[in-house]
């Protein structure tokens, strides 16, 4: 877009065409913005002269993107993003008093150590702020923290995403969970052939796939027996507590059940949890404040 076409824009109209491509739906544009949805329509008519495009067309489905739309809405975002930021940073912001939402992206075995002590925090601290937890691909995280739409993530440290900051959270052993009456529960430490001879629980979001444990056995050029694959760690342990299978679990969720726990009897990488949060907000008042109370809750 020309300097001087833009100069003669309405900066407004951008927030404008945000909304729509994140709603798909005039309506629910104008909802989110505050306006009325003729507002909208005439905003949305004033970026199609300005642009010589429809921007959006109307589906059975809602307001589906052009190809221009798609071509520029992640350099609008970030802007709109990166003003945001700035305004934000030069307000102070009081916890006691604050009402805001914090979007938070993380898998259940974060939300299970998380999200407990963090309730009771905010509760304590600041009341007016309530959470919303739900889980971001990792290729999403990115576009997600910069357009706002996204708080702070919990995941694995994320190299190529040069734009965000990222603090470690917690290195994490991984353990052998049997339940407590299970045969083997008496022994001292399970050798590799016991392991080995196990039916074992598997977690992963992913249908198919190899997770940490079995990369480490198949560079020992060995394998181990699945007969359970689960989506999230919180079910697992209870399935154990109930059969003669074993979990492979980090150790900070091992230890809140009432099982046996065994080193394993071979070497596998520590997870490593990162909290990671844009550049854009790294100075925002609230963003710090909320920085702060989650590295302290995980210090603990």
């Amino acid at each position: 877009m020309a300097g001087t076409q833009l100069q003669q824009m309405d900066m407004n109209l951008f927030l404008v065409m945000d909304a729509i491509y994140r709603q798909g739906n005039l309506t629910r544009a104008a909802e989110q913005l505050h306006i009325t949805q003729p507002a909208v329509s005439n905003a949305l008519a004033r970026l199609r002269r300005s642009l010589a495009d429809p921007l959006f067309i109307r589906t059975p489905s809602g307001m589906s993107p052009t190809p221009l739309t798609e071509s520029i809405i992640p350099q609008v975002q970030q802007a709109l993003a990166l003003l945001d930021g700035s305004l934000s940073a030069q307000s102070s912001f009081d916890p006691a008093t604050a009402r805001k939402t914090l979007r938070l992206s993380m898998n259940d075995m974060a939300e299970t150590l998380l999200l407990p002590p963090l309730l009771e925090e905010l509760e304590r601290r600041a009341p007016g702020i309530s959470v919303e937890s739900f889980y971001v691909p990792r290729d999403q995280l990115a576009r997600e923290l910069a357009t706002n739409t996204l708080d702070f993530g919990l995941d694995i440290p994320l190299a190529t995403a040069t734009q965000l900051h990222q603090q470690r959270l917690l290195n994490d052993r991984y353990l052998c969970m049997l339940r407590q009456d299970h045969p083997l529960a008496t022994e001292e430490r399970l050798s590799l052939d016991q392991y080995l001879a196990l039916g074992h629980v598997h977690v992963s979001s992913r249908r198919t796939g190899p997770g940490v444990a079995d990369i480490a056995l198949n560079k020992l050029g060995r394998r181990r027996a699945i007969k359970l694959r689960v989506q999230h760690y919180r079910v697992a342990p209870l399935v154990v507590m109930r059969t003669d299978l074993a979990l492979t679990v980090p150790a900070s969720l091992a230890g809140q059940y009432p099982v046996r726990l065994f080193e394993l009897p071979f070497q596998i990488p520590q997870m490593d949890w990162h909290l990671l949060w844009h550049r854009n907000q790294h100075k925002d008042p609230a963003n710090q404040w909320v920085r702060r109370l989650l590295l302290e809750l995980f210090s603990r």
